[in-house]
């Protein structure tokens, strides 16, 4: 799968996260660290919410390209730091 085949299938997924996944990737192209951020956090609620009752918490497993994307967060704050 190419890397534009996963964009769209993150923008075509229903899962919330997934969405968000590619609304980061997007602000992370444009270089909008505020966005990005905020996205990001979003996306840590989204991916660890409860959804089971008080005792039962979601984990889902982190897919490459939220590594890649979190890689490259890290690039964008240190890019605008300079």
């Amino acid at each position: 799968m190419t890397a534009t085949q996963a964009q769209v299938s993150l923008e075509n997924s229903k899962r919330l996260s997934d969405r968000i996944l590619s609304a980061l990737q997007l602000a992370l192209e444009q270089k909008d660290l505020d966005i990005a951020e905020e996205l990001a956090a979003a996306l840590e609620k989204a991916m660890t919410r409860l959804a089971g009752g008080q005792s039962f918490e979601e984990r889902r497993d982190f897919p490459e390209a939220l590594d890649k994307a979190l890689a490259d967060l890290d690039a964008l704050r240190a890019e605008l730091k300079h």
